[in-house]
């Protein structure tokens, strides 16, 4: 093995140990049945998936990938006590829906009419999430985590979970950003089938870590085909983004105009990003950059680009890489503003602790909780949308370039 490869994989052996996906239960898909007490939460979401079938209900799908796209319908149940922001995994099998998540129901959708049918049984005033995971997840994990977010966060919305093909492992890194790859035509596919169904209103795409690449490639693919993303699609939000600056700035600009909001989470305590940069040649991602600090604070207010600093937020997450989902204040401000196009510089926002402004370069308190924006537990720089003439640096020169190639040479 080259020494290069073997310093990255100690990186991950030390820096992820947390990772592994263990502490419960492989294989929990096998539907139970619900009692009459006590009264549980139910979210109902349409899975799409490049997974390669696993033969076992208990599983439904692997993480090898599969050359067609498969779509299902999942029911989860949520036990009636249990903190926000935490996913319960059942400490056996099979899941006690009074104290576990637990799949209640499922059901395969082979067309695209059943899948229509099933959103306009379900559809919550015309409004649809996607939800594209991160590095390391089963098709349980994403699931699960989808059904927390939705529950949590009381949005109004039809949940769909993109699950692309990730093994799950530790020293599966390169396989599973291989796998985004593999996965951008169908999730590119899948949005604009959801765009054209007319009982869709508008689209947010919710997308995390590794998820994040694969979100940005499917909307540079869209807006290449047709030169711009899909006008309902209002906004996409990227949660700790596992992606190179620069890439994204080039991404960003490809996808053509009008552009849908973007929003970013960003924590420079993020670990899993740390062994990501490391990993890539000490790349810096786009996940873990200071958005109050120069270059990036003007390079993100001239793209329009929202960033919010997680970095104080404080979660039981030992990697600091889930927090958009895990802190109660966080997912609820998703659902509840973000995704539906809410401004977060308003008198209206109180999330306990205050949240700091930075708007058009004036930091200013946001809520009804005083607070300095360096002392506050959240740092929101809401950007207006707004071009300017490059500077000459490499990220202001991706963020404004014509998004058509140019010859090297005139």
């Amino acid at each position: 093995m080259p020494r290069a490869t073997s310093l990255r994989l100690i990186a991950l052996l030390v820096l992820l140990p947390e990772l592994c996906a263990c502490g419960h239960p492989s294989g929990v898909m096998q539907p139970v049945a619900l009692t009459a007490t006590p009264r549980t939460a139910q979210v109902d979401m349409l899975v799409a998936t490049t997974r390669q079938p696993s033969g076992n209900p208990a599983t439904l799908f692997n993480g090898e990938r599969s050359p067609k796209p498969y779509m299902t319908e999942v029911a989860v149940s949520i036990p009636p006590k249990r903190a926000a922001g935490t996913v319960q995994w059942p400490q056996r099998l099979p899941p006690n829906p009074s104290t576990d998540f637990a799949v209640t129901r499922v059901k395969q959708i082979d067309t695209i009419a059943e899948g229509r049918a099933w959103f306009r049984q379900h559809i919550q005033d015309g409004h649809a999430l996607v939800f594209i995971h991160g590095f390391n997840n089963k098709y349980e994990d994403s699931v699960f985590r989808l059904a927390q977010i939705v529950h949590d966060s009381g949005m109004q919305a039809t949940p769909i979970l993109f699950t692309w093909p990730s093994r799950a492992q530790l020293t599966g890194y390169e396989y599973d950003k291989e796998s985004t790859n593999y996965s951008r035509t169908a999730l590119e596919q899948s949005l604009r089938v959801l765009a054209a169904d007319p009982a869709v209103k508008d689209i947010t795409i919710l997308a995390h870590s590794m998820g994040t690449w694969l979100a940005m490639e499917s909307l540079r693919q869209m807006g290449i085909r047709d030169g711009h993303v899909n006008a309902k699609i209002h906004n996409v939000i990227l949660a700790s983004p596992d992606i190179d600056i620069q890439v994204f700035a080039k991404q960003f600009v490809e996808m053509g105009d009008p552009k849908p909001k973007f929003t970013i989470f960003v924590s420079q305590d993020d670990r899993a990003l740390a062994a990501s940069s490391f990993i890539t040649g000490n790349v810096s991602r786009l996940g873990a950059i200071d958005p109050s600090k120069e270059p990036y604070r003007s390079r993100l207010e001239k793209a329009g680009i929202t960033a919010i600093d997680l970095t104080k937020v404080k979660t039981g997450d030992s990697l600091h890489h889930g927090k958009f989902a895990e802190s109660p204040d966080i997912v609820q401000l998703i659902g509840q503003r973000l995704m539906t196009g809410q401004t977060l510089t308003d008198s209206n926002i109180s999330l306990g602790q205050g949240v700091a402004a930075v708007v058009g370069g004036t930091a200013r308190t946001v809520g009804t909780v005083a607070g300095a924006a360096v002392a506050a537990p959240l740092t929101i720089i809401e950007q207006p949308a707004r071009r300017q003439q490059p500077t000459g640096t490499e990220l202001e020169d991706s963020l404004h370039n014509d998004r058509q190639s140019k010859p090297l040479t005139q």
